[in-house]
């Protein structure tokens, strides 16, 4: 009798086993598909999600160039001489750079230097009778506009800077 229980208790165990390798297999399967799929699916539009992330890209630049003014002032006012006539006269300016966006901003701050550097070319070689009338400081601000944005353009591969501003303008 002891042995036709242990014979029934192994009879048992038998068709449990398959049954659980039958199910892991199952479960196996199952997890495998679902990875083929999910691989399947971010693998294979990858050409057209490049596309739409460069068209992202260039929509955001347009953004941030129409974002937010910010105003970066140089750290120091211009001061230089000019010849009037047989004498000098000491002019000092305070130039404030309007920028669009955060990004340009912190780009503008990193480039102070070589902004400074086209800011002084550019007055220094103003003459002091355009630099008397409010023409001549227009003039002067958009030249000053331009040798700017020329020289930051090869650094940084776009127009950064929008505006020159005056803030202090001083002629002795």
């Amino acid at each position: 009798m002891a042995e036709e229980a242990s014979l029934e208790l192994e009879d048992n165990v038998e068709p449990k086993s398959k049954k659980k390798l039958i199910l892991f297999g199952a479960i196996g399967v199952v997890l495998v598909a679902i990875i083929a799929i999910t691989v399947w699916v971010l693998l294979s539009p990858s050409a057209a999600n490049d596309d739409a992330q460069v068209e992202g890209s260039t929509a955001e630049q347009a953004v941030v160039n129409t974002g937010e003014a910010f105003y970066a002032a140089m750290p120091r006012p211009f001061l230089f001489n000019l010849p009037d006539n047989g004498r000098t006269r000491l002019v000092e300016i305070k130039v404030q750079l309007m920028v669009r966006g955060v990004d340009d901003d912190t780009l503008i701050k990193k480039h102070i230097p070589l902004i400074e550097d086209a800011l002084l070319t550019t007055f220094s070689a103003a003459d002091i009778q355009k630099m008397s009338s409010p023409a001549g400081k227009d003039e002067l601000r958009l030249l000053a506009l331009r040798n700017v944005q020329n020289t930051l353009q090869p650094v940084t591969g776009r127009t950064v800077v929008e505006k020159v501003l005056f803030t202090g303008f001083v002629m002795q």
